[in-house]
Formats: C-alpha cells, sequence, structure tokens
C-alpha cells in the first residue's frame, strides 16, 4: 500500500475517530452513560470542554508547519485541512451551547454580551475570523484564490492569539493552565518570525549578491 492509501484509508480515520472523542465523551456525560457525568454544572463544563478543544486543535494546526520543517516529513501538510476544521467545529460547538444553553436564543443578551464582556467580544471575534478560513479549505478554494489563499490562512494565528486571550479573561482565578496555551502560542509564533527573518535575510543576501554581480560586470 502506498503511503497516499495509507494516509486515505488508515492514517485521516484514525485522526477523524480520535478527533470525535472528546465530543463522544461530552455525550455521554450529558446523557450519563459509560460512568461519565457533567458535574454539577453541566452547561458551563460543555462550554469549557468545547472551547479547550477548539483551541487544542488550533494549536496543533499551527503545529503542522513547524513539525513538516524540522522532521521532514512533509506528509503531515495532508492532515492541516482535517484538524483546522475540527478547530472550526469545536468552536462553533462552544458557541452554540452558549446561545442555545447558557443564552436561550436571547438574541438581545447575546448582543449586549458581545459589546459589553469584553472577554465574549474577543471569542466572537476570533469564531467569525474561522468562518472564512472553513469556507476556503477547499482545493476548489485554495486554487481560486491563489496566493491569497496563503495570506487569508495566516489570521490563524491572529484567531489563535484571540482564542488564548479569550479563555484567559474568562478564567476568574486559576490562570495557569490559559498562560500554558500562551506559552505554546508564543513558541509558535516565534518559530514563524525566525521564518520570516530567516527568508528576509535570505532575500536580501541574494539581491545584494545580484547588485555585486552587475558592478562587476560593468
Amino acid at each position: 500500500m502506498t503511503l497516499d492509501n495509507q494516509i486515505r484509508w488508515i492514517y485521516k480515520p484514525l485522526l477523524f475517530v480520535a478527533a470525535l472523542l472528546p465530543l463522544v465523551r461530552l455525550l455521554a456525560g450529558a446523557l450519563e452513560v459509560l460512568g461519565q457525568s457533567l458535574g454539577a454544572d453541566p452547561i458551563n463544563e460543555l462550554q469549557d470542554v468545547l472551547g479547550k478543544w477548539a483551541l487544542n486543535f488550533l494549536l496543533i494546526t499551527l503545529c503542522v508547519t513547524p513539525l513538516r520543517r524540522i522532521a521532514g516529513v512533509n506528509a503531515l501538510v495532508r492532515f492541516r485541512r482535517m484538524l483546522g476544521l475540527f478547530a472550526f467545529a469545536y468552536a462553533s460547538l462552544h458557541f452554540l451551547v452558549y446561545l442555545l444553553l447558557d443564552q436561550s436564543l436571547d438574541l438581545a443578551t447575546l448582543i449586549e454580551d458581545v459589546l459589553e464582556r469584553p472577554y465574549i467580544t474577543i471569542g466572537f471575534a476570533a469564531l467569525v475570523l474561522l468562518v472564512p478560513l472553513a469556507i476556503t479549505s477547499t482545493n476548489r478554494m485554495m486554487r481560486w484564490l491563489g496566493r491569497r489563499w496563503q495570506i487569508l490562512h495566516r489570521l490563524a494565528y491572529l484567531i489563535a492569539v484571540l482564542g488564548v486571550w479569550h479563555y484567559y479573561w474568562q478564567v476568574k482565578a486559576d490562570v495557569r493552565e490559559p498562560l500554558v496555551y500562551a506559552g505554546i502560542l508564543a513558541v509558535l509564533l516565534g518559530y514563524r518570525f525566525l521564518m520570516w527573518a530567516r527568508r528576509t535575510h535570505g532575500r536580501g543576501t541574494v539581491l545584494r549578491a545580484g547588485r555585486g554581480h552587475r558592478h562587476e560586470a560593468a
């Protein structure tokens, strides 16, 4: 079996099933089966777990490119789309639990919260920015957008910043876990900056070398 077939028929289905496990566990807790429970505040538990997994998948998605370059495993890119879509799915469910169960579909209260509670404003902004990334995740959209696709999908870093910020402001006392997410994101942003600086320096070196050759020829 070729690597392409292994990815298509084995690794991607395994990743899909693994990515659904947190949701299955939450459903089991909601139904109180398989020894699972959502505790004394099930709505808050649903929101917290879904929000954390949205962040988890978003940060894992951002890890794909550094891991591909460091490990030299180009096939990792084949999983990035699925990971990103799961980040969007869990973020959407996180918002829907807030809208349907916490706010009982009260749009007036929702608008008031978005405008007056900063951590909800930031979280809502992150979700809105995720929408165009999910819509343009198909091969057809990639071909249609061309280079603009890469520029658009760099929003994932801004979305991650907003997501971590949303989580940090939401936590009222123990901020250790949000700070762990912030640390991971800082490493990813630092790596991205180093790659940008290296490319910029490389282009500058090539340009200077080209000018030097022209001067010598003259």
